[in-house]
């Protein structure tokens, strides 16, 4: 039953109840944090009603409890307050049952109350507020006194009012903290948005993967703690990790630990590797797997753990580790999910760099044999040949120019897999013999060097060709093949670092061919003599191209005719060269240079050009048909640009057809069949046919007649020197072969009427030579058309 009191004493007790009312309302203004409303409610607020007990509890709507935030309560006995039961589940209590209805309460005598949960201090009276807001509760005030019937209707009132107001503030803070929480994450979520996209950006901007790693290092540090980090490759194939990146404490190594798999095997970053999946461990579970023998203890125990596998390719994976030492902080599955990413964008930084260095591996080097190219041979050159600047005077550097003897024999006899095993076996033979420091590079087909630098004596390179030697002297085993090995070498030495590497390259090159003449297995030095032949080559490969432009060149026409009747039924096209300043330049000395240097194409373009216009010249005039051939590069057959160039001459001159016809050396037959053969069938609805010169000189026609359209053989003019009083075997036997295979032959080189006369007796179709005409101008070429001997 509540308490009697008079009106003066009633006006007092309301006065002081808005005057706590007032107060706390305008502490509510200034106050923003719960923990200090709920201390302000408990210790002030309440303390000025009087009370002595007060708890203030939350609901846990999730978990259906009460958990108590503040208290206060007066003991004589102890100074240091506490509640016995700081979490009540809805369903328990006084305080439970008013979290349930939502209903404030007041109980005269919570003896009689079965309601009643007893606390560390009993109490007779009780009086209990929800705090509510938009009909939801937030919590309960509960107030405890220990003398019966202790609360009255004006403290539920002003309990009420002061529940209601700091319900309303709670949801406040709550707002406030939920809207900060939200912006927080959303700064956070596009910080690690940020932070992530600059990582991968990193990835694919990365070329060096030290640098790579340590920028990776500081972005990562905005997003966790990585003062103790590692960075590992395992390989494989050897068994071997190798620390490429490692933070210590905040300081960076850099030195590259390689750890063998005998050490290894007891890592926590080995169990990785083997257990393929990522490791978030505290200490007491890091404890845990080094009791279950998984992996030891390898320097002192950190507080966090945190490692990730990652797979760069078939033969290399990786781990990406971080550790912690502090109590205060722990890796988190946040951490987990950021260092599989981090791990994802370490393995392709490394897998691009990997694939880098094998392109660029592959860039300098040659796929057969694993040496050096030419690209690489003439970069290290270049640099050897600046450091002659501060090098004594007597030293040098040489170049050794290699040709293998013989290689294209055994390439078209026994194969292009043969070769290429020859090739390989005899450049691990030379390899043998050379020092650390010289560079050995391939420069294409059968010809290599062996760069030798800082040579302080010519003995050192005489000691070098005689290891050169001994080694190629015992035969090579190829594929069940007994092959002898021998080798041409040109030697050039370069003394200034003004020098160039070019220069001393062609030097090399000019003694190589000089020995290559002079036999198998030769050896020469470059000398002046060969300067000066380089000088004049290097003179008509500038003249080359102004020629052509200034229709410096000439074709003069040779017939060829009827062995039976001595008609003329063509004529070959043979270049002569009229030089402005140096007069008349013999075929023999512009023509080699011209296919050394590529300018060969552009000149037999052009000499065609001269053909085709003079066929188009004599069939205006009225002329019977004639079939002028032209010596041409093998170059062409590599490309079916070839193809339609010569149809754009057939249209451009409107010629008849198998008027302009091709004529190749046996010494220059082509390498690549399949592509020569489709530009020749390229050429077919032409006419055009397809002419062997210089027959029987060589090694290997034979295979070719087979395998190329070859319309037309030309017995060379060294067969038919021999026909003095009968047939050659030799040239009996060319035409035999030819016609079996339904080829025409021209003999060359005809000079008497002896030589006639024996080809007369024999299947020969046509001849050519002196003792029908020398080579003529086309004025004086075209008398012999109607005009046979």
């Amino acid at each position: 039953m509540s308490n009697i009191v008079d009106i003066p004493t009633a006006l007092e007790l309301k006065t002081e109840q808005l005057s706590i009312i007032n107060q706390f309302s305008s502490s509510l203004l200034q106050l923003d944090e719960l923990d200090e409303l709920f201390e302000y409610v408990t210790t002030q607020v309440v303390k000025r009603l009087g009370f002595v007990d007060c708890v203030i509890y939350l609901a846990d709507h999730s978990q259906n409890t009460l958990n108590e935030v503040a208290a206060m309560g007066v003991s004589a006995i102890a100074t240091d307050y506490y509640i016995e039961r700081n979490t009540i589940p809805f369903n328990q209590g006084i305080t439970g049952y008013v979290a349930t209805t939502g209903q404030a309460v007041i109980i005269g005598d919570v003896s009689a109350d079965v309601r009643y949960i007893a606390d560390a201090r009993p109490a007779m009276s009780e009086l209990c507020v929800p705090l509510i807001y938009k009909n939801k509760v937030l919590g309960v005030i509960d107030c405890e006194h220990p003398k019966r019937n202790y609360f009255t209707d004006a403290h539920l009132e002003i309990l009420t009012t002061v529940a209601h107001l700091l319900s309303a503030k709670i949801n406040q803070v709550r707002t406030v903290n939920n809207l900060q929480k939200t912006v927080n994450q959303l700064n956070d979520a596009q910080k690690l948005e940020a932070t992530l996209l600059q990582i991968a950006n990193l990835t694919y901007q990365a070329n060096d993967l030290d640098a790579f790693l340590e920028s990776l290092h500081n972005i990562m540090t905005n997003l966790l703690r990585t003062d103790n980090f590692l960075v590992g490759l395992y390989d494989k194939n050897v068994d071997i990790l190798e620390i490429v990146y490692i933070i210590e404490e905040g300081v960076r190594s850099n030195a590259h630990k390689k750890i063998s798999k005998q050490q290894l095997k007891h890592t926590a970053s080995y169990y990785l590797l083997t257990a393929e999946q990522s490791l978030l461990l505290d200490k007491s579970e890091y404890q845990q797997h080094i009791d279950a023998g998984h992996f030891k203890m390898v320097g002192r125990p950190s507080e966090s753990w945190l490692g990730v596998p990652f797979t760069v390719n078939d033969h290399t994976t990786g781990v990406i580790v971080v550790q912690s030492y502090q109590e205060q902080y722990h890796y988190s599955e946040h951490d987990r999910d950021i260092l599989t990413y981090v791990s994802r964008q370490i393995s392709m930084a490394i897998d691009r760099q990997l694939s880098r260095q094998a392109l660029e591996y592959r860039a300098l080097h040659d796929e057969l044999t694993g040496l050096a190219n030419r690209s690489l041979l003439i970069e290290q050159m270049q640099h050897a040949i600046l450091r002659l600047a501060r090098a004594p005077k007597k030293v040098s550097h040489c170049l050794l120019y290699l040709d293998f003897d013989r290689f294209k024999s055994i390439n078209d006899s026994l194969g292009h897999e043969v070769g290429d095993h020859f090739l390989v076996s005899i450049c691990k033979a030379i390899k043998s013999t050379i020092r650390n420091t010289d560079t050995f590079a391939r420069l294409g087909g059968d010809e290599f060097a062996i760069f030798m630098e800082n040579i302080s004596h010519k003995n050192q390179v005489n000691e070098a060709l005689k290891r050169i030697a001994t080694a190629l002297n015992a035969p090579l085993n190829i594929d069940g093949h007994l092959l002898q090995a021998s080798t041409s070498i040109g030697v050039a030495f370069t003394h200034s670092h003004e020098d160039k590497a070019y220069k001393l390259l062609q030097h090399a090159d000019a003694a190589m061919y000089e020995a290559k003449s002079s036999g198998r297995g030769q050896v020469k030095f470059f000398n002046g003599t060969m300067r000066k032949k380089l000088k004049t080559h290097a003179d008509i490969e500038n003249d080359l191209q102004h020629g052509i432009e200034h229709d410096d060149f000439e074709l003069y026409y040779q017939p060829i005719f009827s062995i039976q009747t001595s008609e003329v039924v063509g004529f070959e096209a043979l270049v002569r060269w009229h030089h402005p300043n140096k007069g008349f330049v013999p075929p023999n000395d512009f023509i080699p240079v011209a296919e050394h240097t590529g300018q060969i194409i552009n000149l037999d373009l052009h000499l065609l050009n001269l053909a085709a216009k003079q066929i188009a010249a004599w069939t205006k005039q009225d002329k019977r048909f004639l079939r002028i051939t032209v010596n041409v590069s093998s170059r062409h057959f590599a490309s079916l640009d070839f193809v339609s160039q010569i149809h754009s001459l057939y249209n451009k001159y409107q010629l008849p057809l198998g008027s302009l016809c091709l004529e190749i050396t046996e010494s220059g037959l082509i390498e690549n069949l399949e592509l020569a053969t489709e530009i020749i069938e390229g050429l077919a609805p032409l006419k055009v046919k397809l002419c062997l010169d210089d027959f029987g000189t060589g090694y290997s026609a034979l295979g070719y007649l087979h395998q190329l359209p070859i319309h037309v053989l030309k017995i060379d003019k060294s067969f038919i020197d021999n026909l003095q009083d009968s047939a050659n075997p030799l040239v009996d036997a060319i035409l035999s072969l030819a016609s079996s295979l339904e080829l025409d032959v021209v003999a060359e080189g005809i000079e008497t009427q002896a030589q006639l006369s024996i080809l007369q007796n024999t299947q020969c179709n046509f001849g050519q030579g002196f003792l029908k005409s020398k080579p003529l101008p086309a004025n004086e070429a075209i008398k012999l058309i109607d005009a046979p001997l």
